[in-house]
């Protein structure tokens, strides 16, 4: 008996042996033999980690320098230093490993192209990554089919124009209390990032949610604690159930919770001034449309309390960072180049004179929407968004084999000289000024994907910020009241920063913040960039 337990447990030994050899060994050198086939070659697979180890410490060194002015704008190296130096080494498109995990990196146009055509529905969200669901559950941003198509439908309903134009007034009391703020700082640094920071969070409290920034300042904040842990943890392989109980699995984990905690509250207090009568309807913000939604009699049309919860927080998460990265960018660039600020400057006054900014009106400033549109090429929000492909697909020249990763990375096309020619680096919103395509050479893939359905709000965001700190008129002084020439960009938090790290694009499939190189007013960093 002991004799064929031992020789039982001896054969189970050798079965695990052998299935943990193929998995952790023999697959990812078949991949790296049947891709080098092809041309397509990149780093060494390393046993276990992949190239995680080295992605790590390519962004710590990276991110722990200070980037002066004269960087010229080119910020690959400083939030995608791996995928500089990888496709450098090994051409436009490579393959890397996040442990066991092949990623085909594609900088290529016409594969990216490709890609987002998608017309046989092969490349699909990376949702089941654990870190995506961490930050945006399961809803619009990861999901497929029949359940995107009824959160697509919902949230286009609140983007819609005549939703977007009664924002505008909240919009506009939002940026004057943000302004009437600056005044107490007249002389003094701001700590502009930050500002925005509130400024976007308010805003977004306001016509989402129907509730303001001090409101929602826990949710926001939680959400940035949950991103700093997620982006941290993201390169470090995770072993199976001891994982779990580590420090930074647990913050998380309490974390989403009290995150879900604080978005069942604020819809409990809709549904409850609608069950007393208080309030005729759940209302038209986004957060009245997903309880309308929740409570629907059709079923088809339902969502669950966990879908709304979802859509929730991904659009207090993405809605702010990216409104806030923008913004950001946008006065760094006008601070620097002041016959672009002047340009602004005059045609918010010939626009508007001393009247608020109207929807209508901000859809014809034809300058600010060449400086903004320069400054996402040159610091876009999302640079790089994941795919992945549960069967072997043919893409371009290049057959994939089944379970195969892509990252596809729009940063190095917005900095592409064959694309927007050897200015690439330069800051000319001018060359806009015939619209996208001609600004690409006829290449409008080049400035990104499909369009995220809340870039709307974004954009008419930003156009009311761009007009207000531009305009001139009492209180709206940018350069005149305080001094912003002395604008430095400092490396930002680590976590906060690159997001080169896969998520979804805002609909999106955002796999990237960049607000991360981040324009800053403070001394302290100053002193670290001397």
């Amino acid at each position: 008996m002991a004799i064929m337990l031992s020789s039982f447990f001896g054969l189970f030994f050798l079965l695990a042996l052998i299935k943990t050899f193929h998995k952790l060994w023999w697959i990812p050198t078949r991949i790296e033999y049947f891709m080098a086939s092809q041309g397509i070659r990149g780093p060494s697979y390393r046993f276990v980690l992949g190239n995680a180890k080295e992605i790590h410490n390519m962004l710590k060194e990276a991110m722990s320098k200070p980037m002066s002015l004269s960087d010229a704008h080119n910020i690959f190296h400083k939030v995608q230093p791996n995928q500089e130096y990888w496709a450098n080494m090994y051409g436009k498109n490579y393959l890397q490993w996040l442990g066991t995990q092949p990623q085909l990196v594609i900088t290529e146009l016409e594969l990216i192209k490709e890609v987002l055509n998608n017309k046989n529905r092969v490349y699909l969200k990376s949702g089941a990554q654990r870190f995506v669901k961490q930050l945006f559950g399961d809803g619009l941003v990861v999901t497929e089919g029949e359940k995107w198509d009824k959160l697509r439908k919902l949230a286009n309903h609140f983007f819609h124009a005549e939703n977007l134009k009664s924002m505008v007034p909240a919009m506009i009391s939002s940026v004057e209390m943000m302004l009437e703020r600056w005044k107490n700082y007249e002389g003094k640094e701001i700590e502009v990032f930050e500002e925005f920071r509130v400024l976007t969070s308010d805003v977004i409290s306001k016509t989402a949610f129907g509730s303001s920034y001090l409101e929602g300042k826990k949710i926001f904040d939680m959400l940035r604690r949950l991103t700093f842990i997620v982006t941290m943890s993201f390169f470090k392989i995770k072993l199976p159930i001891i994982s779990k109980f580590t420090k930074d699995e647990i913050e998380s984990d309490m974390l989403e919770r009290e995150i879900s905690n604080s978005i069942m509250v604020m819809a409990k207090k809709r549904e409850d001034k609608v069950m007393s009568g208080e309030e005729g309807n759940y209302g038209r913000d986004l957060l009245g449309g997903l309880m309308k939604a929740h409570h629907d009699a059709d079923r088809k049309k339902q969502i669950s309390m966990g879908d709304l919860i979802t859509e929730v927080r991904s659009f207090y998460f993405a809605g702010q960072e990216t409104t806030n990265s923008l913004l950001a960018w946008t006065v760094l660039l006008l601070a620097i180049h002041t016959d672009w600020q002047e340009e602004a400057r005059k045609e918010a006054v010939n626009s508007f004179g001393e009247h608020n900014p109207t929807s209508d009106g901000i859809s014809r400033l034809k300058v600010i929407s060449q400086i903004i549109n320069e400054s996402t090429r040159l610091y876009p929000p999302v640079v790089a968004f994941s795919r992945h492909v549960e069967e072997e697909v043919r893409l371009g020249n290049l057959n994939l084999p089944a379970k195969m990763g892509l990252i596809i990375s729009n940063l190095p096309l917005h900095l592409d000289p064959q694309i927007w020619g050897e200015d690439v680096l330069e800051f000319k919103p001018e060359r806009f000024s015939e619209g996208v395509v001609k600004a690409t050479n006829n290449n409008p893939a080049a400035v990104g994907g499909e369009r995220p359905v809340g870039g709307k709000i974004c954009a008419v965001s930003a156009g009311v910020g761009g007009d207000s700190l531009c305009s001139g008129s009492p209180p709206t002084t940018l350069c005149e009241e305080l001094e912003f020439r002395q604008l430095c960009v400092h490396s930002g938090d680590f976590a906060t920063a690159t997001r080169d790290l896969h998520w979804q694009q805002l609909e999106i499939d955002m796999v990237g913040v960049c607000d991360g190189v981040r324009p800053t007013l403070t001394e302290r960093d100053r002193e670290g960039e001397r």
